[in-house]
């Protein structure tokens, strides 16, 4: 599944969602990870609602958005698209919440999580049919 990190640096979760200026998006699944690209979250609206929509454009087909702090408006329509915000009450390093993840997959996820990961493989298993 992938998931995208609020990071300056791509190195520690340390950015609020609707601040940072890029999204570090990875690969995770229970056994191995690995980081895929770089989004930018910059935009140039001028309307919060439409921020907050460029920002989960950026981020779409992400399963997890991780962040040290996000608006409840904001959380709402993270949510709405299937992008389920978790936030960090003090700076931690990608590394250490990836591996925290990968714990939870191997282990038993939530039901959420379940249906997320199940979404993003057959996202795959279609992709790989077709090429």
């Amino acid at each position: 599944m992938k998931v995208a990190f609020t990071s300056s640096n791509g190195k520690c979760i340390d950015q609020h969602f609707g601040q940072c200026q890029c999204f570090h998006v990875w690969e995770i699944g229970p056994d191995a990870a690995r980081p895929l690209i770089t989004v930018s979250a910059l935009t140039t609206a001028d309307d919060e609602e439409d921020r907050i929509a460029a920002r989960a454009n950026a981020i779409s087909g992400c399963s997890i958005v991780y962040t040290m702090q996000i608006g409840g408006p904001a959380a709402a329509k993270l949510i709405a698209r299937r992008i389920h915000p978790l936030k960090t009450t003090t700076e931690i390093p990608v590394a250490e919440a990836v591996e925290k993840l990968q714990q939870v997959l191997r282990g038993n996820p939530p039901p959420w999580l379940k249906k997320a990961m199940n979404s993003d493989s057959s996202v795959s298993l279609i992709v790989e049919e077709q090429g």
